[in-house]
């Protein structure tokens, strides 16, 4: 039995960056919103844990099943809760470079040509800025793009390791910059997230409505198929549907276009919104690998990361494509950086199993090299009956390597001048790359564009075939830059909710 609910202005389904955003955003209209969440509220505990038992266990694996282009099947790495993944995210929220809008060469072929640009993001990123409370200092990275004002917050301080590291890399003539951080100042929730800036600031709006537990298995059209005419949720068991003017969708790049392939209907044989055959298409996600320095001197293990290099962003010297960004991790125990790779200590555990995790993380400081992929039409999600596969092969390796390379290599010339460093001797460079299971900087399933023959969405990121549906997390990616995606989706939902404050 399928209970009818009552009709809603606008359902925003998912919590997380994009959804999370959106819901503040459109919560001071009077309009009525449904919200639709498939996990609930997250104790504190869990979130963005980091201590040994999360490197021992598989925390944050639903109990569903996904299929790689081999056909195994694998749990997702991902978390359905109030806030989504910025609930276990290292809160780490940059611009992405004036240049990243642009068509750039890389060496594996071209990073595409955004239809909007960076000064059509900077308002918004401004504005995310100011809502997430990110405390950053400009000025210190030469690829910085313009900027309207500076950050709302001064910059978090480096911890003593950390700085005198800092410092040795500025002797090389190279521009360590300060990491721009979401933080409430809270000492007992520190991390700034879409829950904490999003969701928690809508709730005692009487047109707002939250329905946690709640998982959309299908959105159904009218009889031309030109809009949604209700969407499909289960909710403890029961099936509901309920009805709204305008439906959005933002439940992360595999997940959205998942839910339109499951929606196909008469209208929409291949999937909902799916005429140009590019839902599920061109999946990106960054290539990364961890380095870990190891030290005789201890460390807390618990200090935020709070520094980030992009010297090599745009490639160097004898290799003029762009290589990707490098930033550092914080105190090994103090956050689960789930959002971006691997956790580092699941590496070392393996390279140094006679070795207490515990005691290795406080000897030891963390790094993300990262760098970006090209979109590729064959990297995509699809689905075969009820399973949902994901077919993908990364790209862009040779740059990544060689940036890798490069940072291990300033690494060894910044610890010659730490005299304390077991650097030289007994550092251990483990190769941790994302796998297809992490999904949270997932992006490009629903690309945005002016073409409805090559794109999904139009520049408002709303479908091209169906008038009624928006989509506002990384799925409108037209590329994936190097730097984190998760404020350039938070200033994208701040965009698209002012004009669907305008509907």
């Amino acid at each position: 039995m399928i209970i009818d609910d009552q009709t809603y202005d606008i359902i925003i389904i998912g919590t997380g960056a994009g959804g999370g955003t959106l819901a503040y955003k459109l919560a001071s209209t009077g309009k009525k919103i449904l919200i639709l969440e498939r996990g609930n509220f997250m104790p504190l505990e869990d979130q963005n844990r980091s201590d040994v038992d999360v490197f021992k266990r598989e925390w944050y694996h639903p109990s569903e099943k996904w299929y790689d282009n081999a056909g195994e099947p694998f749990s997702p790495q991902t978390n359905y809760a109030v806030g989504g993944n910025t609930k276990i995210y290292g809160a780490a929220l940059l611009r992405m470079r004036e240049k990243d809008f642009e068509a750039v060469q890389h060496q594996d072929g071209i990073s595409p040509e955004w239809p909007l640009k960076y000064q059509d993001f900077e308002p918004y990123y401004t504005e995310a800025e100011q809502l997430y409370k990110v405390h950053g200092k400009s000025g210190q990275d030469p690829s910085d793009p313009l900027r309207s004002i500076d950050y709302p917050y001064p910059a978090v301080n480096h911890e003593p390791p950390i700085q005198e590291i800092v410092d040795a890399i500025a002797t090389l003539g190279l521009h360590p910059a300060t990491l721009p951080l979401s933080l409430t100042r809270q000492t007992d929730d520190p991390t700034g997230d879409a829950e904490v800036f999003g969701i928690s600031l809508v709730l005692g709006f009487p047109n707002v409505t939250l329905k946690t537990d709640a998982k959309v298995v299908c959105l159904h059209t009218n009889a031309s198929g030109n809009q949604v005419k209700s969407v499909e949720t289960e909710i403890k068991g029961q099936k509901y549907l309920f009805s709204s003017d305008v439906v959005v969708l933002a439940c992360g790049a595999i997940n959205s276009a998942s839910l339109l392939l499951r929606s196909a209907n008469e209208k929409h044989p291949n999937g909902l919104a799916n005429s140009s055959d590019q839902v599920g298409r061109n999946l990106m996600q960054p290539l990364m690998t961890a380095i870990v320095q190891l030290s005789t001197t201890p460390n807390s293990g618990k200090f935020p990361r709070t520094v980030y290099l992009n010297d090599f962003y745009w490639g160097e010297g004898d290799f003029p494509y762009p290589m990707g960004h490098i930033q550092n991790t914080g105190g090994l125990l103090q956050e689960l950086i789930f959002a971006e790779s691997p956790p580092i200590l699941s590496v070392l555990a393996k390279v140094v199993p006679d070795i207490a995790l515990e005691q290795l993380a406080k000897r030891s400081i963390g790094w993300w090299v990262q760098t970006e992929t090209l979109p590729n039409h064959h990297n995509r999600v699809r689905l075969k009956g009820e399973k949902l596969y994901i077919d993908y092969t990364p790209n862009n390796i040779e740059a990544h390597d060689r940036l890798v390379h490069r940072w291990i290599g300033t690494l060894k010339q910044v610890e010659k001048t730490l005299e304390h460093s077991l650097f030289n001797r007994s550092s251990i460079y483990p190769r941790s790359e994302i796998p297809v299971q992490v999904t949270a900087n997932h992006c490009g399933t629903c690309c945005f564009g002016e073409d409805p023959t090559t794109s999904v969405l139009d520049l408002n990121c709303r479908t091209h075939d169906v008038e009624n549906l928006y989509v506002v997390d990384g799925s409108f990616f037209p590329s994936s830059a190097s730097v984190n995606p998760t404020l350039t989706i938070i200033a994208n939902a701040l965009r698209v909710g002012k004009h669907l404050r305008n509907w």
